[in-house]
């Protein structure tokens, strides 16, 4: 082989390290700045396990001296008295009605969210995405209190018409049956809930689609793909985890909007069939409307509430969190 062959030829790449060694070089780093930013990131760290510790604990005792004194199945009672002698409350209806307009919002938000994150960065002209995208991030930041008075003064006037509409063609199911009646309902609260929670899902599946690596794109498209195709093979699959964390983000919200939803909702103890009838509640707007003039059985019961929504949103993130795992040969860090 002559010498030009061999000066042309391209050097070996060099060694990466592995998670293994930075670990230990991180243990083992000796510069001032590095054990500081250490001792921060862990204390960091610990102090956030110390605080939920701090939370559950407060929760759990609390709860428990209410429960104690309560007269009925905290479970699965239809009724909220904490003034009555002994006191009887069930959280039965606010655990329907947390779960079924959470539930509502994320049918509605997440596909329109996913969609419209699509759309700008890869439809839209720059010009135009710039713009919306800024729209979006003002959405993100009113105050739940403006979105409930939008709700009360705008959205209930006017669902009138959508509600004797699903009454028509969908009311010989059951759940789309009206009575009439202001439209104060769970179907409601979950559109209302869909529109505060669809800036946040938006904004990160947003992030999450500009991240995804051009050369997969561009892959597909040298193999034929449409453009269509590109987003279903190269994007979706990369940005999968991040929607999921976006959707578990809203639905931390969702899970715990309190002023909106006591705008908008006239609340009942009873669990209805019908998602367009007036009634129901959630645990968030249970505990805003009732704590101020609550006994002290009374906020201990509704503290018990509270504990049982902390236990949801626990539950929640973990398995957003296994899902996520599951799936992590489709992540970032790994791309």
């Amino acid at each position: 082989m002559d010498i030009s062959t061999r000066n042309t030829e391209a050097p070996p790449p060099a060694p990466q390290p592995t998670t293994g060694e930075m670990k230990r070089a991180a243990r083992g780093a000796t510069r001032p700045g590095d054990r500081i930013f250490l001792g921060l990131s862990r204390g960091s760290g610990i102090l956030l396990l110390v605080i939920m510790a701090a939370i559950a604990v407060f929760l759990t005792y609390r709860a428990s001296l209410a429960i104690g004194k309560d007269h009925g199945n905290f479970l699965t009672t239809f009724e909220w008295n904490t003034n009555l002698n002994p006191p009887v409350f069930g959280i039965a209806v606010l655990a329907f009605g947390t779960v079924v307009s959470s539930i509502i919002a994320m049918i509605i938000a997440v596909p329109i969210a996913v969609a419209i994150a699509l759309f700008l960065t890869h439809y839209s002209p720059r010009r135009m995405s710039g713009p919306i995208a800024y729209v979006i991030d003002l959405l993100a930041a009113v105050p739940s209190i403006v979105y409930g008075l939008w709700g009360a003064l705008v959205l209930v006037p006017n669902l009138g018409g959508v509600f004797s509409w699903l009454n028509d063609y969908f009311g010989w199911t059951g759940i789309f049956s009206w009575e009439g009646g202001a439209p104060r309902s769970m179907l409601t609260v979950g559109i209302l809930l869909a529109i505060m929670i669809l800036p946040i899902i938006t904004n990160v599946s947003r992030e999450v689609f500009r991240q995804v690596p051009q050369m997969h794109e561009e892959a597909a498209l040298a193999l034929g793909a449409t453009r269509w195709e590109v987003i279903r093979m190269a994007v979706l699959p990369f940005g999968r985890s991040g929607v999921i964390s976006a959707s578990m983000l809203g639905l931390g919200r969702a899970l715990g909007e309190t002023m909106a939803v006591a705008t908008v909702l006239s609340p009942d103890f009873l669990i209805h069939a019908s998602l367009l009838n007036p009634g129901g509640g959630t645990f968030a707007q249970n505990i805003a409307s009732k704590f101020s003039e609550a006994t002290e059985d009374g906020r201990d019961a509704l503290i018990a509430s509270g504990l049982v929504l902390f236990v949801i949103t626990l539950l929640v993130n973990g398995a957003a969190r296994m899902i996520i795992a599951r799936r992590k040969e489709y992540s970032g860090a790994n791309a």
